[in-house]
């Protein structure tokens, strides 16, 4: 064990000398607020599934809960080997992590001892229900937070001031777990007209940010600021024993600052920012509940008399963990739901997909790429606990062999190294200073990241890109500027130049740029492993991680450019039909692009040329374009291409499928060339998009549901194609209103097997897989 000492001749307040850890105590760790046996029974989740579930996953609450890692918190492998370490380094600090983990455990007095293990099943169900609901304004006796509002002002304001009576010291702001549970059982929403068949309050608190403060602002109270003399803080050690002088998040060490860089972002403001990827039934987002708890349409129970809303929040709290959920299910077969597990992976996918915009341009002599990531999110880029999760850059060159000559931010995915050097890595970087690193002892460096986060007391690195709004003062005021990197104000992007020496830049035939996110990194998950001397959980992360795909990075963006060949499209959407009859011709280039016209004929059983069948349009390279049809009265045409690459080693092209109303046409596929040139091109009639298509349970048994949205009236045709290619079903082929649109599709009926979705609207089609087990 190694060795930390606390010496008074270095800090005077430290009065004591212990061998192996710091000395210290609960009390260190204490923060006001309702305190153990001061919040009443906090009844079980599956009392609230009674009628906030089992009518509709796609939106009621109970599903979608239980696949979010709300839900998870206190059986997440990685936090409970966090755990292990923290209390190790510094005894009773996990008391200040189970307060948000395990809020039922906590409250019930069973987060002692501080590594968790006296918690019960029913604690492991995370951040519950009923916690939530419970929860009450931070706000100082006789003053009423929303004076404006009658209703809370006649119906809820008296019953929170009593409660907030029988505590013995209020917090001074919502933040670092200080939460304020009320000892009823009265469930406390946003919602006047709830209709609820229990007792209810009403409580504007949950439409507000702050709310979520009270777990996504997190400080080390063992930590104090103090003015280093030049307008700049340090964060040094209080005095052993005793709690923070103040109480208030700014006043100690940062952890976490989501809620913080929220509230200094463009987001917090009366009109948010316009988005059509969050927010659901909304057209601007600007709370955190607007993009993590988005509008969808739907019943918030399954009992008579309760309203249909078009503003229900979604109770998915999604993040960007895909990784985790897995390790749960495996850990906790009998406890989880995985189905919803499943689904709350997918809709982690889409958040981090839509979390960064990416601009990537080349040089005309390929000696220079510039790569611009712009955050689209109302915190920073990554944002929450900073150890192990991180963005980066993957920048490839390649030649016209397909090999690799230029690389950056290079990951090999078999041993989970990431190569660092020249890397644009988006992280913040904690660290001990000299003081601290020389009372605690032999392996403890200052200055040098560490993960001891318990322990650590400066930044050494924050290039995380901030939001809309960003300003160097207000960021230096919630403790989350940039350090060691430089972000001008009102800048919410980054940009990386990329030289390219010249005689690798002339053999360059395309370059592939990825932004990729990791949950957890090796050097994060080794440091588990290694450090943890009390018990498994530390061995236990990392045979989970080093079995489950050493928590492999999720392609946020991806963009390709060509001097050269342009190869298929992924075959993950590709749809696999095919046409007999095919004839596609190309003309021949001309400077090194391609000007030609793909023409397809499709016959009906007995030869005849279907009317109206007739799909046709120009192209010219080499970037993909689409082509128009035709159609007659009675249906219409899709059109769909892939490159095929022919012997010849030039690019021809392959119609993977085609379909006119009450037809299906399965062929070869023949493919026909006319190969002038080493012209190298590929068309592609509609563009393919996975983003916005969302589908759960996802497996499915007896239904699933799709849920899309359009931003204008659109027609809409939604079809099922089993693996084979052949249509199994069209549920919809109608005109559907702007926004969020909702389909059931009932399952119950067909074999176990991969399905695919495809959504055709605009001229464009959707498509996603879906497996079926009965």
């Amino acid at each position: 064990m190694k060795k930390i000492y606390f010496l008074k001749l270095f800090f005077p307040v430290l009065a004591i000398l212990l061998w192996g850890f710091v000395a210290t105590t609960i009390d260190d760790f204490f923060l006001p607020g309702s305190q153990p046996g001061q919040s009443g029974n906090i009844e079980h989740p599956s009392k609230c599934d009674n009628c906030h579930g089992g009518y509709d996953k796609s939106v009621e609450p109970a599903f979608n809960w239980r696949g979010s890692m709300m839900a998870q918190a206190a059986r997440d492998p990685l936090y409970l080997a966090c755990l292990a370490v923290a209390n190790q380094d510094a005894p009773e600090s996990g008391d200040l992590c189970i307060r948000c983990h395990a809020p039922d455990g906590w409250l019930s007095g069973r987060s002692t001892p501080t590594d968790g293990s006296a918690l019960n099943s029913g604690d492991r169900e995370g951040v519950q229900c009923d916690f939530c609901h419970k929860l009450v304004k931070p706000t100082p006796l006789g003053v009423n937070p929303y004076p404006n509002d009658a209703d809370y002002t006649n119906g809820t304001y008296d019953s929170d001031q009593s409660y907030l009576a029988t505590l013995s010291q209020i917090p001074p702001q919502s933040g670092n777990g200080m939460y304020i549970a009320h000892s009823s059982n009265a469930k406390r929403g946003p919602f006047v007209d709830a209709q609820a068949k229990h007792k209810m309050f009403y409580s504007p608190f949950h439409k507000e940010a702050e709310l979520c403060a009270t777990c996504h602002d997190v400080s080390n109270p063992a930590f104090k600021k103090v003015d280093d003399g030049s307008g700049n803080f340090r964060y040094v050690p209080n005095a052993l024993g005793a709690p923070s002088e103040s109480f208030i998040t700014y006043d100690m060490f940062p952890v976490e600052r989501t809620y913080s860089e929220w509230k200094m972002s463009s987001y917090n403001s009366p009109e948010g920012i316009s988005s059509e990827v969050f927010g659901g039934n909304k057209q601007n987002v600007s709370t955190c509940q607007d993009c993590h708890m988005k509008d969808v349409s739907g019943y918030a129970a399954n009992k008579r008399g309760i309203p249909y809303r078009h503003d229900l929040p979604l109770h998915d709290m999604t993040g960007g963990n895909t990784f985790v959920p897995g390790l749960v299910a495996q850990l906790y077969p009998d406890e989880v739901d995985q189905e919803a597990l499943l689904a709350g992976v997918e809709r982690a996918k889409y958040m981090l997909k839509n979390a960064a915009s990416m601009e990537v341009e080349m040089s005309n002599d390929k000696t220079t790429a510039t790569v611009t990531i712009v955050n689209e999110t109302g915190h920073k880029l990554p944002s929450g606990y900073p150890e192990g999760r991180r963005i980066w850059v993957n920048f490839k060159a390649f030649n016209s062999s397909g090999d690799i000559v230029f690389e950056s931010g290079a990951y090999d995915e078999n041993t989970g190294v990431l190569n660092k050097e020249g890397a644009k890595i988006y992280e913040i970087e904690l660290s001990m200073t000299d003081e601290v690193a020389a009372v605690a002892g032999e392996g403890y460096e200052a200055n040098t990241e560490s993960f001891h986060f318990v322990l650590n007391n400066q930044v050494l690195k924050d290039n995380r890109i901030p939001p809309r709004g960003f300003t160097n003062e207000n960021f230096k005021a919630i403790q989350s500027p940039p350090v060691n990197y430089t972000y001008e104000d009102g800048q919410y992007w980054d940009t990386t130049v990329y030289t390219i020496p010249v005689e690798i830049a002339s053999v360059i035939d395309h370059v592939n740029v990825r932004l990729l996110y990791q949950t957890v990194s090796k050097e994060y998950v080794e440091f588990l492993r290694d450090e943890n001397t009390t018990n498994d959980a530390g061995q236990l992360i990392y045979n989970l991680w080093a079995s489950n795909g050493k928590s492999a990075p999720v392609v946020m963006k991806e963009e390709n450019i060509y001097f050269g060949a342009i190869p298929p499209p992924d075959d993950e959407t590709e749809i696999p039909l095919t046409v007999s009859n095919l004839t596609v011709t190309r003309a021949s280039a001309k400077g090194g692009r391609v000007n030609g016209v793909a023409s397809l004929t499709v016959l009906d059983d007995n030869g005849t040329a279907v009317s109206g069948a007739l799909v046709s349009g120009s192209f010219t390279g080499p970037t993909s374009k689409d082509v128009s049809g035709t159609t007659d009265a009675n249906g219409y045409v899709e059109f769909s291409s892939q490159a095929t690459k022919n012997p010849s080693t030039d690019w021809c092209f392959s119609i993977t499928s085609i379909e006119k109303e009450g037809y299906t046409y399965v062929g070869d596929g023949a493919i026909v060339c006319e190969i002038t040139t080493a012209a190298k091109m590929s068309i592609v009639s509609q563009e393919i998009v996975e983003e916005g298509l969302q589908i759960y349970p996802n497996a499915a048994s007896e239904y699933t549901t799709i849920n899309f949205s359009l931003k204008q009236i659109e027609n809409v045709k939604v079809d099922i194609y089993n693996q084979a290619g052949v249509l199994v079903k069209t549920i919809v082929k109608e005109k559907m209103p702007k926004g969020e649109n909702q389909l059931i599709w009932d399952t119950s009926q067909l074999p176990n097997g991969l399905y695919i979705v495809r959504l055709n609207y605009e001229n464009k089609f959707k498509t996603k897989r879906v497996i079926i087990k009965q």
